[in-house]
């Protein structure tokens, strides 16, 4: 029995011990992986050290050679700092010398005048600064009108290219506005309608629209006219509505009247929030929007307004943009320029001071309203942005294509033009230049003086604001050794 139960006691022990191994070998395992890769990683970690090292030897070796370059350009401007120094040194003894020759020149000169003249030191002394104060005058004098000579070219020069350039930019419509408005039929029984029983009709349209309604013997037409083109434009689409709806009655005209005004003003909206838009401008009181909508309907000289607006915006845009200004208040006021133009016929006034008026009340800056009031030199222009409003107007109505005109008128103002420069006293030659906006008048040097031409500019000028009618100015330059401007307008 004994026995048998240690027998039994040793089969146990055997395999505890052999699973012992098992787990030692297990754990060797495990623990040789560890030791593998902590060795890697910290062969890896010694390669990233290895390279941030080097990266910071790079970086250290770029800073010391920036360092050194550094040092090097101070050390080459001390130098020049030194030979400037030297230079001024240099400089600054010969003008001691130079006032130590002028200070004994003086006192010779003093002592001779004293011997010459028997004037007492104080005297003489009160000479010489006479002497010296009016030199210096002179050449003050000289040099003044030397520099506002130089100014001057320049600045023409400059003018020149920058309206050339902004011109040329510019890409616009040619001008095709009229007074009269043709609206056609889809056949001439409709003309009957129009006119009603004993014209009572036609009557009660041109009572309720305020425009005159023509119809002759044009095939399937009528014409609205109207010197207000806002009211015209109304009354044409009251007109299409009534010939669709085929009811021509008064009661009916007066309801029509009244939708196809309501869209007008919309549309006039419409027009000033797109007009705001293709400015770049923003923050308007909505009544200039209104107001600068309805342009849309107006033209001057046939060139439509809201257009020749919208072409003086980017003329000035571009302009500020070379000059260097700030170019939202120079759009700003190119686009509300000719706001007045709305309203003349309502208040009393030029439109450039209506305009300037309407915009003061509407909370528009003094800068803008300034250049409105100016742009046609009532008001003197004070502002770059007055100048450059006052310029794209001119170029915008000045362009060609820009204004219809009759060529026969055209032709007869330029023949009186040089007319009235030829007959004066001692002119050769005349030429009407720039499409009649300048006359240059050649006169003989023998028969005319400086003064002389002078005069006689401002007489043509005279004579062509008395006789002749134009827009804008015309400038009149008289030719000899020298040359005498003068402006007409």
């Amino acid at each position: 029995m004994s026995i048998s139960a240690g027998t039994g006691t040793g089969d146990t022990v055997l395999p505890i011990v052999g699973s012992a191994a098992a787990v030692l070998l297990v754990l060797a395992a495990l623990a040789a992986v560890v030791i593998g890769r902590l060795r890697a990683e910290r062969r890896q970690a010694l390669a990233e050290a290895e390279r941030a090292r080097r990266r910071a030897e790079e970086q250290a070796g770029r800073r010391r050679a920036e360092l050194a370059r550094r040092e090097e350009n101070l050390a080459e401007e001390l130098r020049r700092v030194r030979r400037r120094e030297d230079e001024l040194a240099a400089r600054s003894a010969e003008l001691e010398r130079s006032r130590g020759e002028a200070e004994a020149l003086v006192a010779r000169r003093t002592a001779a005048l004293e011997c010459a003249a028997r004037l007492s030191a104080e005297q003489a002394h009160d000479q010489l600064l006479r002497e010296a104060g009016e030199s210096a005058r002179r050449e003050a004098a000289v040099m003044v009108r030397e520099i506002e000579r130089e100014a001057k070219e320049e600045g023409e020069r400059r003018a020149r290219s920058i309206l050339a350039g902004a011109i040329q930019r510019l890409a616009s419509e040619q001008t095709a506005e009229t007074a009269v408005t043709v609206l056609r039929l889809p056949g001439e029984e409709m003309k009957g309608r129009i006119i009603g029983r004993e014209g009572r009709n036609i009557r009660a349209f041109e009572a309720v629209t305020g425009v005159n309604l023509i119809i002759d013997d044009t095939p399937a037409s009528v014409q609205l006219s109207c010197f207000d083109p806002v009211r015209r434009e109304a009354a044409r689409l009251t007109l299409e509505q009534l010939v669709e709806d085929g009811r021509v009655h008064p009661a009916r005209i007066e309801d029509l009247h009244e939708r196809s005004r309501s869209e007008v003003e919309a549309r006039c909206v419409r027009a000033g929030e797109d007009a705001l838009l293709d400015a770049r401008v923003g923050g308007m009181h909505p009544e200039l929007v209104r107001t600068l909508g309805s342009l849309r309907y107006r033209a001057s000289y046939g060139q439509n307004v809201l257009g020749h607006l919208l072409e003086s915006v980017h003329l000035a845009g571009m302009m500020a943009a070379e000059l260097g200004v700030d170019p939202e208040p120079v759009r700003r006021a190119a686009l509300l320029h000719d706001i007045g133009k709305a309203l003349t016929h309502e208040a009393e006034g030029s439109h450039a001071a209506v305009g300037a008026d309407l915009a003061r009340r509407l909370g528009e800056s003094p800068e803008v309203v300034h250049a409105i009031a100016a742009h046609h030199g009532e008001v003197e222009p004070r502002t770059v942005t007055a100048v450059l409003t006052q310029a794209a107007d001119a170029c915008s109505g000045g362009r060609p294509g820009a204004r219809k005109e009759s060529l026969e008128v055209h032709v007869r103002r330029l023949a009186r033009l040089e007319e009235i420069a030829r007959s004066h006293t001692g002119v050769s030659e005349v030429y009407a230049m720039q499409a009649g906006r300048e006359v240059r008048v050649m006169v003989r040097p023998e028969a005319v003086d400086d003064v002389g031409a002078e005069l006689i500019a401002r007489e043509v000028a005279r004579q062509v604001s008395a006789e002749l009618t134009y827009p804008g100015q015309i400038r009149v330059t008289v030719v000899r050794e020298s040359r005498a401007t003068a402006v007409a307008g």
